[in-house]
């Protein structure tokens, strides 16, 4: 997943290794979590690159919704629709008493 991730955000190199590794362990921790699988399934791969990568690309925006400069605003949405459904089939269900 690395050489993945490196590829799709253009980084050449291993000055930035520890941390992207980092963010893809941090990415797979949020899939398991969300999904409830000790394991993230090999076909959600593809989400924790997403992931770690928008992780990678908000670095210096955490908390925030929305950020402007000057006439530019955007709104950030970590966990959009498509990322959601894809997630959302690999669900486990839980069954337990109220």
């Amino acid at each position: 997943m690395l050489e993945k991730l490196k590829r799709r955000l253009g980084i050449t190199g291993t000055d930035k290794d520890a941390l992207l590794n980092d963010l893809i362990a941090d990415a797979s921790a949020f899939v398991r979590s969300y999904t409830g699988r000790a394991d993230v399934p090999v076909l959600l791969e593809a989400a924790v690159v997403w992931l770690a990568a928008a992780d990678y690309n908000q670095l210096g925006l955490e908390g925030e919704k929305s950020h402007s400069e000057g006439a530019v605003s955007h709104t950030i949405d970590m966990f959009p629709p498509r990322l959601r459904q894809q997630l959302n089939m690999y669900r486990v269900g839980k069954v337990g008493s109220p």
